[in-house]
This record gives C-alpha cells, sequence and structure tokens, in this order.
C-alpha cells in the first residue's frame, strides 16, 4: 500500500526500523571490503534525508549520474537479502522455500538422497500449513530425482508421488478458480458499483453462478475455503445482500478460530476478515455483537504472539479506529468519540506511506460525519473538503458523492445559505456526470433545492414530507447504502421532534437492544 509517486529504494530505506537497519549495516560489514561500499554509502544518505533528492545524491559524490541507476538497485536487492536474514521475517513459508532451494542445491550437487530428505520434511511441513503450491513444487521435484533412477528406494515410491502430485494440482486448480473468481468480483464492483435494478442483480448473479466452480465443501481445507468464503462475501457485498455478508464473514473469521495457527501465516487475512465481519455487523446494526467483535478484535493484536510488521501495523491502526468510529455512530455518541480524531489524524501520519488515499478519505468522512453528529457542522464541512478539494484521487466515486451531499447538509446546518446555490449546481453537475444518483439522492437535493421557496413556517410540513418519502427507500433492495453514509432519516427526525440527532440515534439503539 505504499506511496507510488515516492522513489521505491528510499520508501524502502524510510520504512525499516532501527534494528533492521542495524541489522543491514551489520550484514553489509560481514566482510571488510564492504565497509566503504558505496551502496552502504548511498544507504546512510538516504536514511538521513527527509525526502527523495537525486540532486542531493550526486552533489556527495558517492556516485555519478549515470552510474546512480545500478547502483540504487544493487542497494535495493542487498537490503531484501538482509530483511530475509531478520528472523522477524522468517516466517514458515520463507523457511520452507529455503528448505526446497537447499535441497536443490544438493541435488545439483549429486547428494540425492540427502535432498530427498530435505523435501520430504519440508513437503510435510507445506501440507500442514496449506501451503500447497510449494508441496506441488517440492513434490514435482521429489519426481524428478525418483524419475531418473538414481535411489531406487521405495518400489511403490512412483506411485505414491503420482498420487500427491495429481491430489495437490487439484487442490491447485480450485483455489485458483476461486481466487480468481473472489478477484473478478471485487473488480466488478471497483468498475460497475453495486448493484442498481434488477438486470444489474440477474446479471451478476449469472456471472457469480457460471463462474463458481463445484465444490464438496468437506474435502475443502483452509485455504481453498477462504478463497470460498471471501468469493461469497464480494458477491453478497455487490448485490447488497448485508445478511449474507455477514454470514460469510463469520465463516471466515471462523476459519481462524479453527485453525489459530493460520493466523501467523496469514494475519492479513485474519484482519480483513474481522474487517469486513465487523462492516457487516455495522450494515445490519447489531450492536451488540459488533463490539463484542472489535473488543475480540484489539484483544487478539495486542497479544505477544500476533505477528508484527509495519504492514500489519497499519492494517491495525486502519480497522481498529475506523470501526471504533463506527461503534459511536451506532450507539448515537458523538461527542465521546472526538477524542479518535487526534489519534487517528496521527495514526495518518505516521502510516500515510502504506495506506492508500482511498482509505485516507473515508477516515476523513467518518470523522466529518463525527462531528456532524455532534452538531460541529463547521469542523464537518473542514474535513468534507479534504474529499470534495482533492482532485488527484481516483476513488469510488460514491464517497465523493456522499461527500457532497453531506456537505451540503452541513452548510444548511450551519446556516451557511449564501454557500448552498453555488454547492447545489457544483454537486448535482457532479452527480448527473457519474450517472450514479440514487433516489435518496435526488429527493434530499430536491429538499435543499426548495428550501428558498419556502417561509419558515412552512419548513416543518417539508421536513414531514421528505421523512415520509426517504421512508419508503429504508429498506429498498438497491437503496440501502446512501444511509449507511448518512443517516438521513435520524437527521430529519431530530428536526421533527427538536432534540439532537445523537439523542435520536441513541433511543434507537436502545430499541435494538432490547
Amino acid at each position: 500500500m505504499t506511496n507510488t509517486h515516492k522513489d521505491a529504494l528510499f520508501v524502502l530505506v524510510k520504512s525499516l526500523s532501527k534494528s533492521e537497519k542495524r541489522q543491514f549495516k551489520l550484514y553489509v560489514g560481514r566482510l571488510g571490503v564492504n565497509t566503504d561500499a558505496k551502496f552502504l554509502s548511498l544507504f546512510i544518505l538516504l536514511d538521513k534525508l527527509r525526502s527523495y533528492n537525486e540532486t542531493a545524491i550526486l552533489e556527495s559524490g558517492i556516485v555519478k549520474k549515470a552510474q546512480l541507476s545500478n547502483l540504487k538497485a544493487h542497494l535495493y536487492k542487498q537490503i531484501l537479502v538482509s530483511l530475509r536474514l531478520n528472523p522477524v521475517n522468517q516466517n514458515i513459508r520463507v523457511q520452507i522455500r529455503e528448505q526446497l532451494d537447499f535441497a536443490t542445491i544438493l541435488y545439483q550437487k549429486g547428494l540425492y538422497k540427502q535432498s530427498l530428505k530435505i523435501l520430504d520434511k519440508a513437503k510435510n511441513i507445506a501440507i500442514e500449513n496449506e501451503e500447497k503450491n510449494i508441496a506441488y513444487e517440492i513434490v514435482e521435484l521429489e519426481k524428478i530425482i525418483e524419475t531418473q533412477f538414481i535411489t531406487r528406494s521405495i518400489p511403490d515410491r512412483a506411485d505414491e508421488l503420482a498420487v500427491q502430485a495429481k491430489d495437490l494440482s487439484a487442490q491447485n486448480v480450485m483455489t485458483s478458480k476461486l481466487s480468481n473468481l473472489s478477484l473478478q468480483l471485487y473488480g466488478w464492483m471497483l468498475k460497475v458499483g453495486y448493484v442498481r435494478s434488477d438486470d444489474d442483480y440477474q446479471r451478476v448473479k449469472k456471472y457469480f453462478e457460471k463462474q463458481l466452480p463445484d465444490y464438496d465443501i468437506d474435502r475443502l481445507g483452509f485455504r481453498e475455503k477462504l478463497w470460498l468464503y471471501k468469493s461469497y462475501l464480494w458477491y453478497s457485498f455487490l448485490t447488497q445482500d448485508f445478511l449474507s455478508c455477514y454470514k460469510y464473514a463469520r465463516k471466515w473469521v471462523d476459519l481462524f478460530d479453527e485453525r489459530p495457527d493460520m493466523i501467523e501465516m496469514h494475519p492479513v487475512f485474519f484482519l480483513k476478515g474481522n474487517n469486513y465481519l465487523l462492516e457487516s455487523l455495522f450494515n445490519v446494526k447489531y450492536s451488540s455483537q459488533f463490539k463484542q467483535t472489535l473488543e475480540d478484535l484489539e484483544s487478539k493484536v495486542s497479544e505477544k504472539s500476533f505477528p508484527k510488521n509495519d504492514n500489519i501495523s497499519s492494517l491495525v491502526f486502519l480497522y481498529v479506529n475506523s470501526h471504533k468510529l463506527n461503534l459511536h455512530f451506532m450507539e448515537g455518541t458523538f461527542k465521546k468519540g472526538l477524542y479518535l480524531v487526534r489519534i487517528i489524524e496521527y495514526g495518518i501520519n505516521k502510516h500515510k506511506d502504506r495506506i492508500d488515499a482511498h482509505h485516507i478519505m473515508v477516515l476523513y468522512y467518518k470523522i466529518a460525519s463525527l462531528y456532524f453528529g455532534n452538531a460541529d457542522n463547521k469542523n464537518c464541512i473542514l474535513y468534507l473538503n479534504k474529499i470534495i478539494k482533492n482532485k488527484n484521487l481516483k476513488m469510488r466515486e460514491d464517497l465523493m458523492c456522499f461527500a457532497r451531499v453531506l456537505s451540503l447538509v452541513a452548510h444548511y446546518e450551519a446556516g451557511m445559505d449564501y454557500h448552498l446555490e453555488v454547492q447545489l449546481k457544483s454537486t448535482y453537475k457532479f452527480l448527473l456526470k457519474m450517472n450514479d444518483m440514487h433516489a435518496v439522492q435526488k429527493e434530499m437535493l430536491n429538499f435543499l433545492r426548495n428550501l428558498r421557496n419556502i417561509y419558515p413556517h412552512e419548513l416543518r410540513n417539508e421536513f414531514e414530507k421528505l421523512h415520509k418519502e426517504l421512508k419508503k427507500y429504508e429498506d429498498h433492495p438497491y437503496e440501502k447504502r446512501p444511509f449507511l453514509y448518512l443517516d438521513i432519516i435520524s437527521w430529519l427526525e431530530s428536526h421533527l421532534q427538536n432534540k439532537p440527532v445523537a439523542q435520536i440515534i441513541q433511543q434507537k439503539a436502545k430499541m435494538l437492544t432490547r
């Protein structure tokens, strides 16, 4: 998730911890001839620079311009070698790969029995840890050695290896088909978005059923089930079936509960599964389960045994704080959630090289919503402007759309009517251009546009009319998402009942927990 606008080598150097930098210098200095190596000098210089500056590098005299590209490539490779040797990065997958490399070297030296012994041990570890692609590679190397009639070790060895290769190949093919389907559905959502009509639904349904391979759930391993549940989850998100999202996100997380040893192997999948589970619980408003799941996640990631690295730290920051905000939205405790703003701003600055711009803008939208719920409309507008004025983002347009609509509402609430007309025109142009206007958004824009023609004593009646219209869409299969971005029903009810919007949401939350 690094920022691709920066130099790749510079980003890698800056991502290193103090212990990793110390280890790199020790690694380079293992031979005396390397102590004055140019790539080490370049490393030290890049470590000191606050931003990448090629002019400063050339002026240092370390390297000439014509040689800089090659020196950077060499340094990049040496850093990766050093990181690979770091015990922190010695996970099971790396260890198995290392054993496969050792066995290959022994085979090339003619030490066949030693090679087979290492391969057999590595294969068992790979199968046990669901690393079936590597296991298949190992079996293929075993077959190469055995088919040369070098060892003549076991009479039935050929049949045994053939069966293993066939089984592993079938499992890898199943995993490939399911992972392809999951990726294609995710790509569909990014390009086309959620289904908006029965025709859209039928098109997605037909595609999913056609691409989904036949399977026997009892014959699937951890890895195949993981991709199966991911595929169903993306299909459920696309069709806005949030209960189904919850079902498959729950199955995803349950996989890790059944195989806790897999968390160390796949910490990112563990975190993403919990993120989708929390997102699903938020969408279906299961506040008690949401709270418990969030507490369980925080407890798990704080354990000493939980894997630690920069990428995982960034994901933990992103998911935990995003859902802490969601919890305050569910409970209507906007004021209590304000402490998170400073934590999130600090975290964004700390993890900015590993969190993409879209997720940062989602956090800004949630902070804006927090301020809106707290009736601090000026700060709400401030954070929404970070999204609206960012012209360099290639994010999902629905976030930009809802940011503009919430900005209109916040301007109205703040009494900033002099900005309203210009914003209405701008928002209308934007929505027409993206051709993705929900019925809810149309009703909202029409309401705000007509405000200038309404006398104060007519306002309550207009609120009632809008409330009545929007209630029709609250449970509509293709119109639910706008209410997830902005609880406009509660906002209207706050005006009709002359109560703060936070109080309205709190009352609803209490009713749901009864």
